[in-house]
């Protein structure tokens, strides 16, 4: 495993629809707060990981190097990794082993989006993602494709719509005292989500995270570096990455065993045996309401179609047996 690392400081922007800050600006803000918050200074730190969506979303050309002095990497080691909707996390992963591996003593990681300037919509940008000759003819988008998954999720273990909806009430209604969030909605129902206008069926408006422009940013430190910066560190004590084939057609769409292996990867680095019993909190990615219910199944915290019991019952609420979710995930903030 290497060095101990732990996180001594966090930043985050507000997230909104943007029409001035640009890209270099939202994570310029976003790294000044954490480096604000761990008490240092840019000259502290030996590296910085950026992670960003693909170029065309900004409209920007080597979207890394354009970030890198905004994020903090003028003059020092930069690394950019995009690995789709998984970025905001493998960028972490990746700040990490920069540590752990003992090549350097502090990273700022830094993650930033501004989905909002590419027009007519950044699903135009989503187009050049698939195979040239199978899929893009047929003209997809991720709407459609994360339909698919939904749908065959909701048949294969007879899952009802109003379940699913339970995860973005609890998500929006969880965002409404977050001080970043877009879409916090204290007084929003099930009813209003499945009255939400049709996308691409199963998927409604409201079962979807809005687009959204904005930045985040740790710094992560060596043990004794740690120690020395804060009074109380947030160690990092499993980490687990795991990519799936591109290939929509040759996935099982009903569960997602890529999320099964980053997680084992991960509790067995930790030492979690049952992690139904030992976790205590979960933030799932939650681009769609199902995908919170489909990663909690990944992540052995649920059985195969079990989650939505859970989100029925109240277990995933912040009062629950086990919070997810309570920051509002993608889908309120």
């Amino acid at each position: 495993m290497g060095r101990r690392v732990a996180v001594v400081g966090a930043g985050m922007t507000r997230f909104v629809r943007r029409s001035l800050e640009t890209g270099k600006e939202l994570a310029w803000e976003a790294a000044r707060t954490a480096l604000d918050a761990a008490g240092l200074t840019i000259d502290d730190i030996d590296a910085v990981c950026i992670g960003t969506a693909p170029d065309a979303f900004d409209g920007v050309h080597m979207k890394g190097e354009y970030l890198a002095d905004g994020a903090g990497g003028w003059n020092k080691p930069v690394i950019r990794s995009y690995v789709g909707g998984g970025t905001g996390v493998f960028c972490a992963v990746q700040g990490w082993y920069h540590v752990a591996s003992g090549m350097f003593d502090r990273v700022l990681v830094v993650a930033e989006e501004k989905m909002s300037s590419t027009m007519p919509h950044p699903q135009g940008a989503f187009l050049t993602i698939f195979d040239h000759i199978t899929e893009r003819p047929l003209e997809p988008n991720l709407l459609w494709i994360f339909a698919l998954e939904m749908n065959r999720y909701m048949t294969a273990y007879g899952i009802e719509k109003a379940d699913i909806a339970r995860v973005a009430v609890k998500n929006k209604r969880n965002a409404a005292g977050h001080p970043a969030a877009q879409l916090g909605q204290a007084d929003i129902t099930v009813e209003d989500v499945l009255a939400s206008e049709v996308l691409a069926w199963p998927v409604q408006r409201l079962d979807v995270s809005p687009v959204s422009d904005g930045a985040v940013a740790v710094v992560m430190a060596a043990e004794d570096v740690a120690n020395r910066t804060c009074d109380k560190p947030v160690w990092v004590e499993g980490v687990g990455w795991n990519l799936d084939t591109a290939y929509w057609t040759n996935r099982d769409l009903a569960y997602p065993a890529y999320v099964e292996r980053a997680a084992r990867m991960a509790y067995d680095m930790a030492g979690i045996t049952e992690p139904r019993r030992e976790i205590d909190i979960v933030e799932p990615y939650d681009p769609f309401d199902y995908k919170e219910l489909h990663h909690l199944e990944g992540l052995q915290l649920f059985g195969k179609g079990k989650a939505p019991e859970a989100a029925r019952d109240g277990v995933l609420d912040r009062d629950g047996d086990l919070p997810s979710c309570p920051s509002g995930g993608l889908l309120g903030v």
